[in-house]
C-alpha cells in the first residue's frame, strides 16, 4: 500500500471536455450493462503485465525481484470498495494525466457528436469507442488510482483521484511496489459488488482466459471460536481464472462463448464477433493466428493514424499491439492475435519491417482470411452480405495497395447493377459473367457521384434496352478501383461513358451512331 505523507501536495486538473462528456454519457447508457468495469478494469491490468513483461526481456530489473505477475481483486464491505491491484508496468505522472485526464484520440468530437440520447443505440456506440478505465464510473462515486513505473524510485509513486465530476487531483505519494492500484468507493446503489461469489461470476464470465493469474482471497468457512485467530490468520490467496493464453489451446477444448469474451476483451468491443479464424500453422517457421472480425466498424476506421488491430506476441510473450507490418491497411478492421515461435523476442519495429519471416507470417495470415472470406461466401453468404456492407469500402482499396492479391480480392469484390437496380451492394463478378449475352466481350460498369445518378445515367439507356448488364459505381474509391482492375477472367472492364463505345457484335448500325455520338 502506499503512504501519504501529511503534507502530499495534490494538483487539481481538469478533465478535457471530452473525457466530461463521455463520463456523462457512459454513466447513464451503460447502467444496465454495469458488470463491464470489472472486465475493462482487468482488461487494462493484463496489458500493463504484457508491457512489463515485454520491457524486461532487455531490462530485467525492472522486476524489482518480482518476477511473478498478477492481477488482484479485492473487496471491503464495510469501506464499500472494490480493489483492483496489478505488478505490471506501472505509470509516471505524465503517464496518468495523459492517459486517464484527455483522450488523446481524432475524431472524438465527431463521435461525441453522433450521439443521441437513445440509451441501446449510444452503448453500442459508446462501445466501439472503447471506455476501458472511464468505465469505474459506472459504479463507483469516486475512484482513487495509486501507481509507481517500473524502474522509478518509491518515492515518484503517482496518486489520482476523481469524482467524476469535471476535474481530478493528482499527488507524488511514496510507494513500495510497481505497479497500479485502483480503488472504486461504489456508490450505494452498487453493493451488489461486495460479494465474493458476484466478483468470481464477473471474472469467469469476461477474464477467464485472461493469460496472467487473477487472484482473489480463499473464503475462510472455518468456525474459528476465536475471532483474533481469524483476524491473524494471514489471507489466502487462490487463481480464478484459467490464466492461459487462449489461443495455444486446442480449437476442441475451445466454447464459441470463450472465443466471443476472448474478442470482447482484446477489442473492448461490447458487440459479439461475426466470425473468427484459428489456424496454428507449421513448415518453415511455426506460428497461430486467432483473428476476429467485428460486426461493427471500429470507430477509427477511417484515421488514417488509426491502430491496426492484430498484437503480435513470440512464443506467448506480448510483443506490440497495431502491428501494421503483419496486417496490409485494407484489412485493419481485423483483430486478434498472432503468435509466433520464431522471431526474436528483442525485434523491433525496424527489424519487423524487413524481416523475411514477418513477411512470410503477414503472407499466411492475409491468406487465410481470404480463405474465411471465401468459405463465408459459399457458406454463410448473408455474414458475408454483412461483412461486405460494414468493410466493403476499406477491402477495395486492397486492390489498389496489394498487387499480389489482386485476382483474390477481385472475386470478393460486391457491386450495385443494373441487374437488381437498387444501391445494395450484392453482384459479385462472377455473378455479372454468368449473365453476360453469348457474344459480348466485356464487362461494363458507370461511375457517378451518387447511386441515382450511377442509376440514372444517359449512357445506359442502350444496355438497358439490349438487356446488358451494367454496374453501378459510386463509391469514393471505385474511380481508383476501376483504373486498377482493368480485366477479370480475360474480360476487360469497360466504363459506358467512354467515347466511341464499341459493342462489337452486340451492336447494329443505328446502335453504332448512337454511340459514337
Amino acid at each position: 500500500m502506499a503512504t501519504m505523507s501529511d503534507v502530499e501536495h495534490k494538483e487539481t486538473h481538469a478533465f478535457q471536455t471530452e473525457v466530461t462528456q463521455l463520463l456523462h454519457l457512459m454513466i447513464h447508457s451503460l447502467y444496465s450493462n454495469k458488470e463491464i468495469f470489472l472486465r475493462e478494469l482487468i482488461s487494462n491490468a493484463s496489458d500493463a503485465a504484457d508491457k512489463l513483461r515485454f520491457q524486461a526481456v532487455s531490462n530485467a530489473d525492472l522486476y524489482e525481484s518480482e518476477p511473478n505477475l498478477e492481477i488482484r481483486i479485492a473487496f471491503d464491505k464495510e469501506a464499500k470498495t472494490v480493489t483492483i491491484t496489478d505488478n505490471g508496468i506501472g505509470m509516471d505522472k505524465d503517464e496518468v494525466i495523459s492517459n486517464i485526464g484527455t483522450i488523446a484520440r481524432s475524431g472524438t468530437r465527431e463521435f461525441l457528436k453522433s450521439l443521441t440520447g437513445d440509451q441501446a443505440k449510444d452503448a453500442n456506440l459508446i462501445g466501439q469507442f472503447g471506455v476501458g478505465f472511464y468505465s469505474s464510473f459506472i459504479v463507483a462515486h469516486s475512484v482513487t488510482l495509486t501507481t509507481r513505473k517500473a524502474g522509478l524510485p518509491r518515492d515518484q509513486a503517482v496518486r489520482w483521484q476523481s469524482s467524476g465530476d469535471g476535474q481530478y487531483t493528482v499527488a507524488m505519494v511514496d510507494r513500495e511496489k510497481r505497479g497500479t492500484e485502483i480503488v472504486l468507493h461504489l456508490a450505494d446503489d452498487h453493493s451488489e459488488f461486495l460479494d465474493d461469489w458476484r466478483l468470481r461470476s464477473i471474472i469467469r464470465k469476461f477474464s477467464d482466459h485472461v493469460s496472467w493469474p487473477i487472484l482473489m482471497v480463499k473464503p475462510d468457512y472455518s468456525k474459528q471460536e476465536d475471532d483474533k485467530e481469524k483476524e491473524n490468520k494471514p489471507p489466502e490467496w487462490e487463481t480464478v481464472n484459467k490464466a492461459s493464453a487462449l489461443w495455444t489451446r486446442s480449437k476442441s477444448d475451445i466454447t464459441e462463448a470463450e472465443y466471443k469474451e476472448f474478442y470482447k476483451h482484446i477489442s473492448h468491443d461490447f458487440e459479439e464477433p461475426l466470425t473468427h479464424l484459428h489456424v496454428r500453422l507449421e513448415g518453415k517457421q511455426e506460428y497461430t493466428i486467432l483473428l476476429f472480425i467485428p460486426k461493427r466498424a471500429p470507430f477509427d476506421l477511417w484515421d488514417r493514424d488509426g491502430k491496426h488491430g492484430v498484437k503480435l506476441y513470440i512464443r506467448r510473450v506480448f510483443i506490440m499491439e497495431g502491428a501494421k507490418e503483419l496486417m496490409p491497411r485494407y484489412l485493419r478492421f481485423v483483430r486478434g492475435v498472432i503468435d509466433s515461435s520464431d522471431l526474436p523476442l528483442n525485434i523491433s519495429r525496424e527489424i519487423l519491417q524487413n524481416n523475411p519471416m514477418v513477411e512470410a507470417i503477414r503472407k499466411g495470415a492475409v491468406g487465410k482470411i481470404f480463405g474465411l472470406f471465401d468459405e463465408l461466401i459459399e457458406k454463410e453468404p448473408d455474414k458475408y452480405k454483412e461483412l461486405w456492407k460494414t468493410f466493403g469500402l476499406v477491402l477495395k482499396e486492397g486492390v489498389i495497395e496489394d498487387f499480389s492479391n489482386k485476382d483474390r480480392l477481385a472475386k470478393i469484390l460486391r457491386f450495385a447493377s443494373t441487374h437488381t437496380d437498387t444501391a445494395d451492394q450484392v453482384i459479385s463478378l462472377n455473378d455479372y459473367m454468368g449473365r453476360m449475352k453469348p457474344d459480348q466481350e466485356k464487362i461494363y460498369y458507370v461511375t457517378a457521384e451518387s447511386f441515382a445518378a450511377a442509376k440514372n445515367s444517359p449512357h445506359l439507356e442502350i444496355f438497358r434496352k439490349k438487356g446488358i448488364e451494367v454496374l453501378l459505381l459510386s463509391d469514393r474509391v471505385d474511380e481508383w478501383l476501376v483504373g486498377h482492375l482493368t480485366e477479370f477472367e480475360g474480360k476487360q472492364l469497360q466504363s459506358v461513358a467512354k467515347g466511341g463505345l464499341d459493342l462489337g457484335k452486340l451492336e447494329d448500325a443505328e446502335e453504332k451512331k448512337e454511340l459514337e455520338k
